[in-house]
């Protein structure tokens, strides 16, 4: 079962790390998306946010840190889910229909997150 564990975490861990450094490789495009969202100073929110996903996503993968890469993933899944996958404002139904999915998608990712708390430190295979 330990290394279902570590599956998970890679699984777990590995897509906020990809996440994070999307929003530095695809840095113009995200700046973008935040702009249209009505994001204020959005090159620094996403640098930010990119910071605190790829930083607890590490956190999560090596199985150190935990209560900060919580904090840092929590705190970013529930400012930018409600900013930016507010689907309740949106009128095209194709358009609402993908931010009511990330938004739920974010909840369960917000409510995996959250669980991680509960699991007995330190981890098995931590670093």
């Amino acid at each position: 079962m330990t290394i279902l564990f570590l599956v998970g975490r890679v699984l777990f861990g590995g897509y906020f790390i990809m996440n994070g450094l999307n929003h530095f490789m695809k840095m113009g495009m995200m700046k973008g998306y935040a702009s249209s969202k009505g994001v204020p100073m959005a090159g620094l929110a996403v640098t930010i946010t990119g910071l605190m996903i790829l930083l607890g996503g590490l956190g999560i993968l090596l199985g150190v840190y935990i209560q900060l890469s919580v904090l840092l993933l929590a705190t970013f899944l529930v400012f930018v889910t409600f900013k930016m996958h507010n689907f309740w404002a949106v009128t095209e139904p194709n358009m609402k229909m993908m931010e009511m999915v990330n938004f739920y998608k974010n909840m369960a990712l917000l409510g995996a997150v959250l669980m991680m708390l509960f699991i007995p430190s330190p981890w098995v295979y931590g670093i």
